[in-house]
C-alpha cells in the first residue's frame, strides 16, 4: 500500500516522473513503482509485492491493478494528479467515479 501516489495522463509522463524521482530520491530510502501499460503486469506485480511508497501510474493501468486485487489505495496520504484538466479531457473522470 503506497503512502504516495502520483497520476499522469500519459506512459511518456509517468516513465519521466519515475527518472526524475531516481534521479532526486537517490539519497532517500522510498521505494517506488512505476505503473504504466506497454510493460508487463509480471515486472509491476513484483515491484507492488515488495510494497513501495510512491506509486507512479497512469489511470488505466492503476485501475487494472486495482481490479486485479493488486494494489490498495488506502493509506495514500499524498496524491498528485499531474495535468488533471488534460486527464479529464482524455476521458478519465467515468473511472474515478467508478470507484468511489
Amino acid at each position: 500500500m503506497p503512502r504516495s501516489l502520483i497520476l499522469e495522463p500519459t506512459r511518456e509522463l509517468a516513465a519521466q516522473v519515475a527518472e526524475q524521482f531516481v534521479t532526486y530520491g537517490k539519497y532517500h530510502k522510498l521505494s517506488m513503482a512505476l505503473l504504466i501499460g506497454g510493460v508487463s503486469f509480471d515486472e509491476q506485480n513484483k515491484a507492488l509485492d515488495r510494497g513501495v511508497d510512491v506509486l507512479i501510474a497512469t489511470p488505466g493501468r492503476l485501475l487494472d491493478h486495482a481490479e486485479r486485487g493488486k494494489v490498495m489505495l488506502r493509506d495514500v496520504k499524498v496524491l498528485v494528479i499531474d495535468e488533471a484538466d488534460r486527464m479529464l479531457d482524455m476521458g478519465f473522470m467515468p473511472g474515478c467515479r467508478k470507484n468511489r
